[in-house]
């Protein structure tokens, strides 16, 4: 006899572990299967899968994935009959998780992930700051918290790095910069924006001229309000002529105002 079921697909609701009155846990959830083939014209079908994990795949699963996540699942088929509230019988199919995986890049990640963490388990024990595991399969549940601690800390650091880039961003805006050096500044800031399209907002907003003589430079209200300066510089020419050029700069007050006006538009529009 052989009973051994393969599937792939996305988890479609949020995970709860359980526990039994014998102490074990448990995670029930359904994961949605994409069908290979479909009609033309017709939209995309998919088959919705039972799946039941116990013990240390249970564990697995409800740490590690959730909600929309993709899913490699591998197990057994059985069936199981129960008596509803109405006094109906019920009969359930469903697959019993031997093994839960993750897929695609993901996978080849925790992968990696996992093996440093053991190696960097490894190298803590050797140095004797770390409890020596007794058996390998708590050098593996060692390895897997280590994981998790350090997956903790890079998530820390992805929360602050927009307050990081701001306080960098603060700290250069003591001298004033070009109009590209800004549109620069803000996309470390995770505003997407480039020269030319900052260039344009800025005529449309008011803040630069937008015709003659004083094209791109800036409005008397952006003067008045010391966010710009404009940089003159005098070229002699072969010739004897002079050559007066001007620069439209960004103050460090100008800096810290655009984004700072930036950013409180994106949340606006995130809020929205």
């Amino acid at each position: 006899m052989y009973n051994k079921v393969i599937l792939m697909g996305r988890i479609t609701h949020d995970l709860e572990l359980k526990t039994t009155p014998s102490g074990a846990n448990v995670c029930s959830f359904s994961i949605a299967v994409d069908r290979r083939f479909q009609q033309k014209g017709e939209e995309k079908k998919s088959d919705f899968f039972n799946i039941v994990a116990w013990r240390q795949q249970a564990d697995f699963v409800t740490r590690y994935f959730g909600k929309g996540r993709m899913i490699l699942v591998e197990g057994e088929l059985q069936t199981r009959s129960y008596t509803d509230k109405n006094g109906m019988n019920v009969r359930v199919t469903e697959v019993i998780a031997d093994r839960l995986c993750f897929t695609g890049e993901k996978a080849l990640k925790f992968k990696l992930d996992y093996i440093n963490a053991f190696n960097q388990m490894e190298e803590t024990i050797k140095s004797g700051g770390h409890h020596v595991p007794g058996s390998f399969r708590e050098a593996l549940l060692l390895a897997a918290e280590q994981q998790a601690r350090i997956e903790e800390q890079q998530n820390m650091i992805e929360a602050n790095r927009p307050k990081v880039l701001f306080a960098e961003a603060v700290e250069t805006s003591q001298r004033s910069c070009l109009i590209g050096e800004l549109a620069k500044i803000l996309n470390q800031n995770g505003i997407n924006i480039g020269q030319n399209r900052l260039f344009q907002l800025l005529r449309d907003e008011g803040y630069l001229c937008k015709t003659g003589e004083n094209y791109n430079l800036p409005t008397q209200r952006a003067m008045e309000m010391n966010l710009f300066e404009i940089k003159k510089t005098i070229i002699n020419k072969p010739d004897g002529t002079i050559l007066v050029t001007t620069t439209t700069k960004v103050t460090g007050k100008g800096q810290i105002y655009f984004i700072n006006k930036f950013l409180r538009e994106k949340q606006q529009k995130q809020a929205v």
